[in-house]
């Protein structure tokens, strides 16, 4: 009887791995698998690769390459990564801790009108057993708070997500840390003309008051915009620990930055003109922001020596949204003529700048916040997706090394 398994278990963390085993084939038969999924926005995405069975009919993602499809190769997580839109430059959006990501994943005779043979379900929950999840409006803030199971103390972080998004925060809770989410961009992102601090040193004030947070200070999680927003944090605001930039700039990028009503870092402009235009009809934007380290502009540079936590900075080699990697460079050096050593760098050559936790589906393009036209993102799909699993484990280790409890207390399971 031909038969389609999921190991361990069809129910899984939105961040562990599945297996995806067919067995019951004829001996060498070529078989589809297929992979589905709709969004929180109903839009729907799929996925495809051509496999060959072995001589005792079973075919095994952890083993066997795919010969064509969405991916070739070994690629035990590919039908879940490749997940792509049907209509081009859409985003996956995943944002409700409560609602599981659900993907269908079947396999098919070979062949564009093949019979279906089965299908399994495979639930991707994002909140695992014991983890609250609480909303949070009080003074500035919005935001959610998640909070593992267990007495604590737990380590806290809190997370600068560009739009409104439980999912990373989330995830790290599950880990065992206490974390607030709160977004950079509400839903009317083109009224913004400014950021200020005192709305994140409230936040961190808020996560530091929370019964089971640890004493000594928090992280801040950090990428794309929300990254020089978060060196500003450490450099000008007391009681931060770690920061993990990903993906940032090193000036503060379209806004001027305020504290206690006080400019204290110049906006670097964008020129439109400069995005350079591809046959897919998204654009290339990396140098429309202005250099942050031309003279007009030094009123825009984070004073990064001035952080006293730890960094671990991200950049990514094939980010098309700007120059990360420079900007990171740019940051090291400045950091050791000050004599700072409390810093560590990750480069991931290949991988592109929308790095998200393990398995999400990789997006070229869609449309972006600053731009009346979609842009690419960047990544050749296997080495992004391979980084975004690195950083996965990297961060976790990150804050628990230099955050001040252990997030082994933590019993949260699906």
């Amino acid at each position: 009887m031909m038969r389609l398994q999921l190991w361990p278990r069809a129910r899984c963390l939105f961040d562990e791995p599945v297996q995806v085993k067919v067995a019951g084939l004829r001996s060498n038969q070529v078989v589809t698998m297929k992979a589905r999924s709709t969004d929180e926005r109903g839009r729907l995405f799929k996925s495809s690769a051509i496999y060959r069975a072995d001589e005792t009919g079973e075919v095994d993602l952890n083993r066997d390459p795919s010969l064509s499809g969405s991916y070739i190769g070994v690629e035990p997580m590919g039908l879940l990564w490749s997940l792509s839109p049907e209509i081009l430059h859409k985003l996956f959006t995943k944002t409700k801790a409560l609602i599981p990501h659900v993907v269908k994943i079947s396999v098919y005779e070979e062949g564009e009108e093949g019979q279906m043979l089965a299908e399994v379900t495979n639930e991707r929950f994002l909140i695992a057993d014991g983890v609250s999840r609480v909303p949070v409006s009080e003074g500035n803030i919005r935001g959610v708070l998640f909070t593992p199971p267990g007495e604590g103390p737990f380590p806290a972080v809190l997370d600068l997500c560009t739009f409104v998004s439980e999912t990373r925060a989330c995830l790290l809770a599950n880990k065992g840390f206490v974390v607030l989410t709160v977004a950079m961009f509400n839903d009317k992102p083109r009224d913004i003309k400014e950021f200020h601090l005192d709305l994140y040193q409230e936040a961190i004030d808020y996560l530091l008051k929370q019964p089971k947070v640890s004493f000594k200070g928090v992280g801040v999680l950090s990428r794309s915009k929300g990254g020089d927003v978060a060196l500003a944090l450490a450099a000008f605001v007391p009681g931060i620990e770690a920061i993990v930039w990903i993906n940032g700039c090193s000036g503060s990028s379209v806004y001027p930055l305020f504290y206690k009503k006080h400019q204290i870092l110049s906006q670097l402009s964008l020129d439109i003109s400069k995005a350079i235009p591809t046959e897919s009809g998204a654009s290339i934007i990396k140098h429309v922001i202005e250099d942050p380290l031309a003279e007009k502009n030094k009123g825009s540079l984070v004073p990064v020596q001035k952080v006293k936590g730890r960094l671990l900075f991200v950049a990514s080699g094939d980010d098309l949204n700007w120059d990360s990697k420079g900007y990171m460079d740019e940051m090291v050096e400045r950091l050791k003529r000050h004599g700072k050593n409390n810093f560590e760098s990750v480069y991931y050559p290949l991988a592109g700048h929308l790095l998200e936790p393990p398995y999400y589906p990789f997006c070229p393009s869609s449309f972006h916040i600053m731009t009346p036209f979609p842009v690419l993102w960047g990544g050749e799909p296997k080495a992004h997706i391979a980084a975004e699993v690195d950083l996965w484990e990297k961060i976790q280790e990150f804050f628990k090394t230099h955050l001040s409890c252990d997030p082994a207390k933590s019993t949260a399971n699906l």
